[in-house]
């Protein structure tokens, strides 16, 4: 676990990475706690004033859930996991530093919802962003909210019931990554505009992000019930620990 998140500090800019490149820096319950506990830390030092996540490897910002995880679960697993996101998407949500992404690679499912969560997001030309966790078998409930905040009811239908990854482009379009830029220039750009975001008035951007939030509580809240209520009902069907050992296989013979 100690390794499978990353900080490093660069003046003001704390750099978080998400660090198992190996399985294309999928999520585990150990990783999702360390993150916690990461970003707790970086909102608790005074001498961060802005926060960048990024994913290790040249592939991937992050892959989603691990399938090897999550096909184990029965309906209380289930429920408990429900709860480790509620933890990791508030702690995002109520930071009262700015959030930047630097998109190194494709960000899909649990992996795109963070990415969304985040202020700002930079890319590169080849960036894939998309949901496609309904083709491993997994519902997209608390995901399904998330996008709606920010693409509405049509698009968020279009990406819950496909499963398609979107290309930079079409993100950039939508507002979903703010700037593209060369592959090798993600990293210093994201870190070019977290210090323009370190540099303004802090009470007042704290207060912004405080009303940003509270705006949208309620909702939050409720899409975690809800996701809990169907994924309970999900997993007590047996199908998602089907479709995710079959997606596995299927992902494994084509190696």
């Amino acid at each position: 676990m100690a390794d499978s998140i990353l900080r490093e500090d660069r003046g003001e800019i704390a750099i978080v990475t998400l660090n198992r490149p190996e399985v294309l820096n999928a999520w585990d319950t150990p990783m999702r706690t360390h993150l916690i506990d990461i970003l707790d830390a970086c909102e608790a030092d005074e001498s961060i004033r802005a926060i960048v996540l990024t994913g290790a490897g040249g592939r991937a910002f992050g892959a989603g859930q691990d399938l090897r995880e999550a096909k184990t679960f029965d309906e209380d697993r289930a429920e408990a996991w429900l709860r480790e996101w509620e933890r990791l998407y508030d702690r995002l949500r109520s930071l009262s530093k700015p959030s930047l992404v630097a998109l190194n690679g494709l960000a899909a499912g649990s992996a795109f919802q963070v990415v969304l969560l985040a202020d700002f997001r930079i890319g590169h030309p080849d960036v894939k962003l998309g949901q496609p966790e309904i083709n491993s078998g997994i519902a997209s409930i608390t995901g399904a909210w998330i996008m709606r905040e920010r693409l509405g009811v049509a698009r968020t239908t279009d990406l819950v019931l496909t499963g398609r990854m979107m290309g930079a482009d079409e993100c950039h379009a939508l507002g979903l990554i703010n700037r593209i830029v060369p592959r090798d220039r993600v990293l210093d750009e994201t870190l070019t505009l977290a210090r323009e975001l370190a540099a303004k008035p802090a009470s007042a951007l704290r207060v912004d992000k405080e009303w940003l939030r509270e705006m949208t509580e309620g909702a939050f809240r409720d899409s975690i019930e809800a996701g809990i209520r169907f994924h309970r009902r999900a997993y007590a069907s047996g199908e998602p620990a089907k479709m995710m050992q079959k997606f596995i296989d299927d992902r494994s013979a084509r190696k």
